[in-house]
C-alpha cells in the first residue's frame, strides 16, 4: 500500500479497519468497518442498492451490493436489506479489490491522493471504539441514507472518529461527496476561472480550486464537526444540537 493506491490483501486486515472496494469501473466506492472473521458492517440505501441518486440514473451507473443469483451461503439473501447490516467479506467486496482507508495523512499524502475518498487527515480512535460504535448502529440504524450528507463512507468515518456534522446545510464526511462538489466548484463556480483565457493557466486555476476545496472539506479540518457519543446519535435521530465544537474548546 502507497502513494499510488491503498490496495491490501485480506491477511493484513484488523478488527476496526476502514475498508472499501471500487464499484462501476471506479466511478464510486463501497465502504465499511471489518470487525474481524471475515466480517463487515456497512451502510446501505436499499434494495441492493449501496449507493444512489434517487433518478433513473441508478440503474444505469450503480451496481447492486449483491450481484449472485445464489444467495451467500454465510450472509444469506440480502439484496432487499437496507440500512447497517453485516456482510462477509466476499460479499461486501462484491468482486471488486480490497483497500485500506488511512487516517493521520500528512497535508502533502492528502493532497497527492487527487481522488477523494481514500484518505483523511483526521485522527482514528481506537479499534476498541470503532468496533462499540459499528456494533452499536448495526442495531440502532444510522438514520436516513443520503448520498451528500449520510452514504457509506459518512458511516465508517463517524465510527472510527465519533465526529459528526452539526450544521444542517453542509454535506457530510465523505471524501468522496466532497471531491464530487469540490471539482463542481472548480470547474463552475469559481470565478478564478475568469484570470486566465489559456487552457493550462485554466487547469492549473481548475486543479488549484479543486485542492483547496477538498482540502477545507475534509473532516479533519473543517469546523462544522463534533465529536458525538454514538448514544447520543442513535436516541437524537441523527439530529445533534449546534454546540462550540470539543475541538474548538480544546484550542
Amino acid at each position: 500500500m502507497g502513494l499510488l493506491s491503498n490496495k491490501i490483501q485480506k491477511e493484513e486486515l484488523k478488527a476496526g479497519d476502514h475498508i472499501y472496494s471500487w464499484r462501476s469501473a471506479y466511478i464510486y466506492a463501497h465502504h465499511g468497518i471489518y470487525v474481524g472473521s471475515e466480517m463487515v458492517i456497512h451502510f446501505t440505501r436499499g434494495t441492493g442498492q449501496e449507493v444512489g441518486t434517487g433518478t433513473v440514473l441508478d440503474h444505469v451507473i450503480f451496481s447492486s451490493s449483491s450481484p449472485r443469483d445464489v444467495p451467500c451461503s454465510r450472509c444469506g439473501d440480502q439484496s432487499e436489506f437496507n440500512g447497517v447490516i453485516r456482510s462477509c467479506l466476499y460479499c461486501f467486496l462484491s468482486g471488486g479489490d480490497l483497500y485500506l482507508f488511512q487516517y493521520s495523512v500528512s497535508l502533502g499524502y492528502f493532497v497527492a491522493k487527487v481522488r477523494g475518498g481514500t484518505c483523511t487527515l483526521a485522527d482514528s480512535d481506537p479499534p476498541i471504539d470503532v468496533l462499540y460504535r459499528a456494533s452499536y448502529l448495526l442495531d440502532n440504524g444510522f438514520g436516513v441514507y443520503h448520498i451528500f450528507k449520510n452514504n457509506c463512507e459518512d458511516f465508517a468515518i463517524y465510527c472510527k472518529t465519533g465526529l459528526l456534522v452539526i450544521t444542517s446545510i453542509s454535506v457530510g464526511r465523505s471524501g468522496q461527496a466532497s471531491s464530487f462538489l469540490a471539482a463542481t466548484a472548480a470547474i463552475v463556480s469559481s470565478p478564478l476561472r475568469f484570470l486566465t483565457t489559456s487552457v493550462p493557466g485554466l487547469m492549473a486555476v481548475t486543479s488549484g480550486m479543486y485542492c483547496v476545496s477538498r482540502f477545507v472539506s475534509d473532516v479533519g479540518i473543517r469546523r462544522d464537526v463534533q465529536k458525538v457519543p454514538v448514544e447520543a446519535l442513535v436516541s437524537n435521530a441523527g439530529i445533534v444540537e449546534l454546540q462550540p465544537s470539543t475541538r474548538n474548546q480544546e484550542e
